[in-house]
């Protein structure tokens, strides 16, 4: 049964090129990495989703497998679609499309980022059925637990925060909608270990596994490991959406101050006007916008370790397995998931104040040697745990394992 072809479909808001993060980008991995083994799948995703935050036109995409089959809903009311689901919740004028092609004989149904088709697709077709916790949408209304825009969330205040977020209210979080949607699921897939717990405290009574995220293996920057800076000035490298959660505002102003390396910045975002207000005319803060797969690959290779400074419950690093992949070392605040990637792997500290950050920095540009050691470990850890193939091995024992369940014969007692 393991070797045989299944039929999957995937359902996210927005997948590739009409994406604006992690999300869109790990399920157009998993669709390809299984069309690769002779699966088929299709995808559903909300384009006027999209087409209501997007600013600009999409960045190209990665390339489709053929065995995949991708279904961009448009619904006649446009922007007003994804607004009646954030209302809602439901998937009012996309109802009828996701509806018939759920219907179709699917062997699995994967639901991802759902926010803008709503938890009643949830009730929608007949397969095994499973959710990946890629935020935490499920128990809060901004997705993001980073309460009022200033600190991870540890007493909810919801109504307020919404609204600071200005964002309007969701009602329907005040019924019993999503307890109701989140029944239909088989197994809700966590990324990390801390994400299974929080999502628990939050008040999500359902069945969990683990299963973190991969990174596709890709050519290993060789230079990198060869590179012992000389005189060029050796540089740390933050990655990531330039928002207020991520934390790059923590760590500026060591760099205004530290002399023996620069940081670089890969990335784009809404609070990166503020952020170049802050680095002001610091030639040791680079920023490079948004860069392709092979150039971040060459500038993670070269970084003396990446800084993962989130102030957020992260529920994966995909940041720290990209570097892992690169034999690059990661430091991370002791927050959320980061610390678990860490211990996991030997490559890199978890630090909880500047000083802490500040010394393990010390350690690795005053210590090339230590650093190829730590980024060793990382890249061993790498290919234990986030790799597709290791990951899609546990993928399918776990579709394997509620395939079974649903098929095996109901036993009735006579007494």
């Amino acid at each position: 049964m393991r070797d045989q072809p299944l039929r999957f479909c995937m359902l996210t808001t927005f997948y590739p090129p009409y994406h604006f993060g992690g999300d869109g980008v790990f399920v157009q991995r998993l669709s390809n990495e299984l069309a690769r083994q002779g699966h088929s799948v299709d995808v559903i995703h909300c384009l006027d989703a999209y087409r209501l935050l997007a600013r600009q036109d999409p960045a190209p995409g990665g390339q489709d497998h053929p065995n995949i089959t991708v279904h961009r809903l448009k619904s006649a009311f446009g922007a007003l679609s994804p607004l009646a689901t954030q209302q809602t919740g439901l998937p009012l004028f996309k109802s009828t499309a996701i509806d018939r092609i759920l219907n179709q004989n699917f062997d699995v149904i994967h639901y991802h980022n759902i926010s803008l088709l709503g938890p009643k697709v949830m009730r929608y077709g007949h397969a095994v059925k499973l959710y990946t916790m890629h935020e935490y949408w499920l128990v809060c209304p901004t997705h993001v637990l980073f309460k009022f825009n200033k600190a991870a969330c540890a007493t909810p205040q919801c109504l307020h925060c919404t609204l600071l977020y200005k964002r309007p209210p969701q009602w329907w979080r005040y019924t019993r909608l999503m307890e109701s949607a989140v029944n239909n699921i088989d197994c809700f897939i966590a990324p990390s270990r801390f994400s299974a717990i929080k999502h628990r405290e939050m008040g999500l009574g359902a069945n969990f596994a683990y299963l973190p995220h991969f990174v596709p293996r890709a050519e290993i920057n060789n230079s990198s490991r060869q590179q012992e800076w000389g005189d060029a000035r050796p540089y740390f490298l933050f990655v990531g959406r330039l928002e207020k959660l991520k934390g790059l505002q923590t760590i500026m102003p060591i760099f205004r101050e530290y002399g023996k390396a620069e940081l670089w910045i890969a990335g784009t975002g809404s609070y990166e006007p503020a952020l170049r207000r802050l680095a002001g005319d610091n030639d040791r803060i680079r920023f490079l916008g948004h860069l392709s797969e092979p150039a971040l690959r060459q500038i993670y290779g070269n970084a003396v370790a990446v800084i993962v400074p989130s102030l957020c419950y992260e529920t994966f690093g995909q940041v720290v397995v990209e570097a892992f992949s690169q034999h690059t070392p990661a430091l991370v605040r002791n927050l959320g998931a980061m610390p678990e990637l860490i211990e996991e792997s030997g490559g890199g500290v978890s630090y909880t104040s500047d000083a802490e950050l500040i010394a393990a920095m010390e350690r690795l540009v005053g210590n090339a040697a230590l650093r190829r050691e730590w980024g060793e470990r990382a890249y061993q850890a790498y290919l234990r745990n986030w790799t597709a193939e290791v990951h899609l091995d546990r993928y399918l024992a776990l579709v394997q394992k509620f395939r079974a369940a649903k098929q095996a014969p109901v036993i009735h007692n006579s007494g």
